[in-house]
């Protein structure tokens, strides 16, 4: 699989860095999306943080990879959403007609929930 944290793959203005008081803050909202979503502690979501990027990374059954990434816009309410790409092992930000597109709404609970749809497990 392609390195996803590839620089060559980074798009938009990778200069706004997410301060680690705000990656604790997310780090408690994927926990308690995890909590209250599954019920075997061997699938949950996991961040991985590059840059402005938030990686949503998923874990099933020890088959660990990314679902999305989010690009950060200074609030962790509002995010900008780019879906991972299998086939290709890109991101993109084209999900119009994507199962789960209802589901984006600027938060990180939002995209995992979306992320369920595209990707279920």
């Amino acid at each position: 699989m392609t390195d996803v944290f590839n620089e060559t793959i980074l798009s938009g203005d990778e200069k706004t860095i997410i301060k680690e008081s705000e990656k604790e803050k997310i780090k408690k909202i994927i926990e308690k999306f995890n909590k209250k979503e599954f019920s075997d502690p061997e699938v949950f979501y996991y961040p991985e943080f590059k840059r402005g990027y938030l990686y949503l990374m998923r874990n099933e059954f020890g088959e660990k990879g990314p679902i999305c990434r989010l690009k950060y816009n200074g609030n962790i309410k509002d995010w900008d959403f780019e879906v991972f790409k299998y086939s290709s092992e890109t991101f993109t930000d084209d999900i119009f007609f994507m199962p789960g597109e209802e589901e984006i709404d600027g938060t990180i609970e939002g995209a995992m929930k979306a992320g369920l749809e595209l990707y279920p497990i």
